[in-house]
């Protein structure tokens, strides 16, 4: 497991609004440092996935270290471990237990209702059914990402920096949390192709339709390269994978193709990735490991709220990664103007639609 990164100065002085306690017996009311337990279910990429599921595990140990609460984890190799690891850490005791991914709803949601004395939250999105139908819940709070505004900014980045004319986007499956992605970064491209009178190509995704490339998997990363290798034949020269550990497939076709950068998803890739640093551009970033510790903050001191927690620009639950290694291959021009568009989208005069997008009701 990766080196956990502190958050100290997160706990301290939280950003993100909390809004008042929700009913119940001593378990939601929070409880002594020593006494209260957190707890997370990971989806079935598991704790090294390199990606969301490793971002949230490093909050809970952050948690742990920071606010010296106890916890517990359960990690899912399959669909059908997701019950059993929620109702697990139910029996374990759990303060309030967190699943990781859109996959864990329906289980996260049972679990919920069947235990109103118990707090739960959802990493990237909201309670939904088997028929992924919104819920709401007193005791789940939704922990999801406006990555849409930050895909804008790599998009406009990809469509700066090709040299072929043609970049190119796939997603493991199409779920909200992963066509954001997509979404904001086909804008991107359109937006840079206006200002400069460009006709950059996108392959993988139709904003307009809804339609474009998955490989219906997270797991299986020789669909990653099969994908990438695709998308190289056609021409593409920059490729963002939103597919969790398929990327990384897809990272190694670019990485052997030797001509080819890939942009990095959820976390920044030229960390959590280091085999592949060298063809890492930049990322698009959920800073899921704050919002957790966030959320097990706000439970241990009685302050746990339904209310979700949305990651934006502005508050910093999104962003785009430094360009690291190729930093003094950016243009001087194209950094400012995606300092310009990232102020625009902060303040609110641009505005990033994505059908996708997290709603704050």
């Amino acid at each position: 497991m990766k080196k956990v990164t502190s958050f100290a100065a997160v706990v301290a002085a939280s950003a993100l609004a909390l809004g008042a306690c929700s009913g119940g017996d001593s378990k939601s009311a929070g409880g002594s440092t020593s006494d209260y337990k957190a707890c997370l279910v990971s989806d079935q990429g598991g704790w090294d996935d390199k990606s969301f599921n490793e971002s949230a595990y490093n909050g809970l140990k952050a948690a742990e270290k920071d606010l010296g609460v106890k916890i517990g984890s359960g990690e899912s190799k399959d669909v059908a471990d997701f019950g059993p690891n929620v109702d697990a850490q139910v029996s374990d005791g759990c303060n309030v237990i967190i699943g990781v991914g859109f996959m864990l709803a329906p289980a996260t949601l049972a679990a919920a209702q069947n235990n109103p004395d118990i707090n739960f939250a959802l990493v990237d999105s909201a309670f939904t059914d088997k028929d992924f139908k919104v819920v709401n819940v007193k005791n789940g709070r939704p922990l999801v990402f406006n990555t849409a505004e930050a895909a804008y900014l790599a998009g406009y980045v990809a469509a700066g920096m090709t040299k072929t004319g043609t970049v190119a986007t796939f997603g493991g499956k199409q779920i909200p949390s992963v066509s954001i992605f997509m979404d904001g970064f086909a804008d991107g491209v359109m937006a840079y192709n206006q200002a400069k009178g460009k006709n950059v190509k996108l392959l993988g995704w139709d904003k307009v339709t809804q339609h474009g490339s998955f490989t219906e998997s997270f797991e299986d990363q020789n669909l990653g390269k099969t994908q990438t290798q695709q998308f190289i034949d056609q021409g593409a020269d920059i490729i963002m994978p939103v597919a969790g550990p398929v990327g990384l497939g897809a990272a190694a076709a670019a990485k052997a193709d030797g001509k080819t950068l890939i942009i990095g998803v959820d976390s920044d890739w030229y960390e959590s990735t280091p085999d592949y640093k060298s063809i890492v551009l930049t990322s698009v970033m959920k800073e899921i490991d704050k919002a957790v510790v966030d959320t097990i903050k706000a439970g241990k001191d009685g302050k746990f709220s339904a209310d979700p927690y949305i990651g934006t620009l502005e508050n910093g639950g999104v962003a785009l990664a430094p360009f690291h290694d190729f930093d003094s291959k950016v243009p001087a021009e194209l950094k400012d103007e995606v300092k310009a568009l990232t102020e625009k989208i902060k303040s609110g005069d641009l505005k990033v639609e994505s059908a996708s997008a997290p709603k704050t009701k």
